[in-house]
């Protein structure tokens, strides 16, 4: 509907809208054949995609349209100005939709879930586009020299628009004009856009994907040590207490939570929460609230709550997981300790906690040689004894019904509680076969051990996990204890990360090589298309006010740098490069037609206003239903739209000036496609004559 609404302003002629309103619905369809050939599925990612590409697939159709428009306008017959309309714009086409492909090939090649993720939105957009340019050239210009005709009489509103433009039009050529006199200024400005987008860059936080209210919470809980069944039984009730009263304030849904298999010492829950439309707190706000209550009403255990994001997340659910290697473990007891200490005070992090915890009892016997020696007791029998009264010993088997049954001698669970029931168990002597109390022979030293000593990567290790603070993000507490640990533990070994900090810094170094890698696969797409390295470049110099305009949306929208705005980013590398390709191009043409560099480059400006605006307000208000997005996954949505947004509405607007300047300073060094094939033909003709001469 916005789509339509924006060219129906332009144009003003309502049979002439409903070519691009046809085009919309084929290419849709269409790509649904290339997705069930592909075996995609209809997703949350795919649906994005066809969302956004609600904005695209017009405006193949828009370039062809304005241009047969623009010639009908002008006089030619309707089925005229559709054949040379299309003629004249067709490599503009291509070449735009090849470039956008070149874009997105890329991102197919994203590893990990990233890449199974925004691959089947790259299949989708890239299959879109392609559609689009096919239909465009074909079935746009037979719709076109069936529906456009001039008309005599236009509607009073249409006049409007007409004088409206027309007013527009000659103001741009007046700035443009400006612009050319003034280059320097002009240069000037370009590069400040690249001060703006470092210093923006580093004011915007970062993290893997935005927190999506996902209608569930997951609950955590871990007790001391040896902690019983009844105990934690006993914690795990003080935990309902405090989550039941959202059953009657209607938010809760259903609450499931259980103790470890086997053991006491853990549990996991999951609190689910009412539809998105039938409360008025966000599964955020419950968190935090739970989180305040737990703090408070369950201090016998660590119960810590967290939440989905739109990613999958491994590990323990929790965002934060730093592994810290050390030499030794006795290292890692002293890292720890430094860890704790630090982070104590620091506000960005929540449910702290390290699995390198040294709060296993244990008891230490130690075998008094010398005594045993002289009282004629061997270290063998002192060893067995222990084994079979405190651990248990097979002995032999006996035989009942044909079953054979093993024999196991231990101590009954009353005589072996504690340290004491030692001076109950009494050892022989070889000598004197006197029985001698084991207490006389041993010394039982209490202290605390790890239970489980870890190892990350063949390493020793510990692993801090954590949950982010609501106000932080994950780029910034990461990035907070990257730097605590370079400053206070100089001599650690490596740092290394899991679960959704590990996926956070692969994204972040994968993101960057797919930008690079969409610039280049661009560049080289369009260095063939017009056989120059020049054109290419002008062009190519829309994509820092592309970035310039996403980093701007993403900052004034207080969104985050994640792969979503990242891949928005990615995206407006195609999208910026459009425009500079629909002035380029026809400046080329004027030129084969013998127009000097500023005389076409004046022409082409002002004939590709309209087509450009339009498309790049088409584009961005196909963005405008992600930015107003609510409900299940509206975050990722709102984010990638405000990227697309604000980088088309910029790019748009400076491609008009910053193009046209830095072509009126280049050109010189170029010539167009079409006039290199003419002097090739010329060439051949010439060599021919001379062949026949001979």
């Amino acid at each position: 509907g916005l789509v339509v609404l924006v060219l129906y302003l332009f144009l003003g002629n309502l049979r002439t809208v409903l070519v691009p309103v046809a085009v919309v619905p084929v290419c849709i369809i269409a790509t649904f054949g290339v997705l069930s050939l592909a075996g995609v599925t209809l997703n949350l990612i795919t649906l994005l995609a066809l969302v956004m590409a609600i904005g695209l697939v017009v405006d193949d159709a828009i370039v062809v349209l304005e241009n047969i428009y623009r010639r009908v306008e002008e006089g030619e017959p309707g089925l005229v100005a559709a054949y040379r309309g299309a003629r004249q714009v067709g490599f503009a086409v291509i070449a735009t939709t090849l470039v956008l492909i070149g874009v997105f090939v890329p991102v197919m090649f994203l590893p990990g879930n990233i890449g199974k993720l925004f691959g089947e939105l790259a299949i989708t957009m890239s299959a879109a586009v392609g559609i689009s340019s096919l239909v465009a050239l074909t079935l746009c210009p037979m719709l076109c020299s069936i529906l456009v005709r001039r008309r005599n009489k236009k509607p009073e509103f249409a006049k409007k628009l007409d004088r409206g433009f027309t007013r527009l039009q000659k103001g741009y050529c007046r700035v443009l004009e400006a612009c050319l006199e003034q280059k320097s200024l002009v240069v000037a400005c370009f590069l400040t856009c690249f001060f703006l987008i470092a210093g923006m860059q580093q004011r915007i936080p970062s993290e893997l994907a935005p927190i999506e209210d996902r209608g569930s919470l997951f609950l955590g809980l871990s007790g001391p040590e040896g902690a019983s069944y009844d105990f934690m039984f006993e914690q795990l009730q003080r935990i309902e207490e405090q989550v039941l009263p959202y059953d009657e304030q209607g938010v809760l849904d259903r609450f499931l939570i259980g103790l470890g298999a086997g053991f006491g010492g853990s549990g996991f829950g999951v609190v689910g929460l009412v539809h998105w439309d039938e409360r008025d707190i966000s599964a955020s706000e419950v968190a935090n609230e739970l989180r305040e209550k737990f703090n408070k009403h369950v201090p016998g255990a660590f119960a810590r709550i967290f939440e989905g994001s739109g990613l999958s997340r491994g590990g323990s659910g929790q965002d934060v997981q730093l592994v810290i290697g050390g030499a030794t473990y006795e290292d890692l007891g002293r890292f720890k300790q430094i860890i704790m200490d630090e982070l104590r005070d620091y506000g960005g992090l929540v449910g702290t906690d390290v699995d390198f915890k040294e709060t296993s009892p244990q008891f230490k016997v130690s075998i008094d040689t010398d005594r045993a020696a002289d009282l004629g007791v061997s270290i063998q029998s002192i060893g067995r004894t222990l084994e079979a009264m405190m651990g248990g010993r097979k002995i032999t088997t006996y035989i009942n019904d044909g079953e054979e049954y093993d024999v196991i001698v231990q101590a009954s669970p009353q005589q072996r509680m504690s340290p004491t029931d030692m001076e109950n168990i009494h050892v022989s002597s070889y000598r004197t076969g006197e029985l001698i109390p084991l207490t006389n022979l041993v010394k039982i030293e209490s202290l605390a051990s790890v239970a489980t000593l870890e190892r990350f990567n063949r390493m020793r290790a510990l692993t801090v996990s954590a949950s982010v603070a609501p106000g932080y993000t994950l780029g910034e507490v990461i990035e907070h204890m990257e730097n605590m640990v370079r400053e206070k533990l100089p001599d650690v070994n490596n740092i290394d990360y899991k679960g959704a900090s590990r996926e956070f810094k692969e994204a972040g170094n994968d993101i960057y090589f797919i930008f690079a890698l969409a610039i280049v696969v661009v560049f080289l797409i369009l260095a063939a298309q017009f056989e120059s390295f020049i054109h290419p470049f002008i062009i190519m110099l829309t994509v820092p006010l592309a970035m310039l305009g996403g980093l701007a949306g993403l900052y004034f929208a207080g969104s985050t740098f994640n792969i979503y705005s990242q891949l928005g980013l990615v995206l407006l590398v195609g999208l910026a490069a459009k425009n500079g390709i629909l002035i380029v191009e026809f400046a080329n043409q004027m030129r084969d037609e013998g127009m000097s560099v500023r005389d076409a480059l004046m022409e082409a400006s002002a004939k590709r206003l309209r087509p450009i605006m339009m498309t790049g307000i088409s584009t961005a208000m196909g963005a405008v239903p992600l930015m107003m997005a609510s409900g299940a996954g509206s975050a990722s949505r709102q984010t990638i739209g405000v990227t697309v947004f604000g980088g088309v509405i910029v790019a748009t607007f400076f491609t008009l000036f910053i193009v046209p300047v830095f072509f009126d300073m280049l050109a010189k060094y170029t010539k167009s496609p079409d006039h290199l094939a003419h002097e090739l033909k010329d060439f051949e003709e010439k060599e021919a004559k001379g062949i026949a001469a001979e």
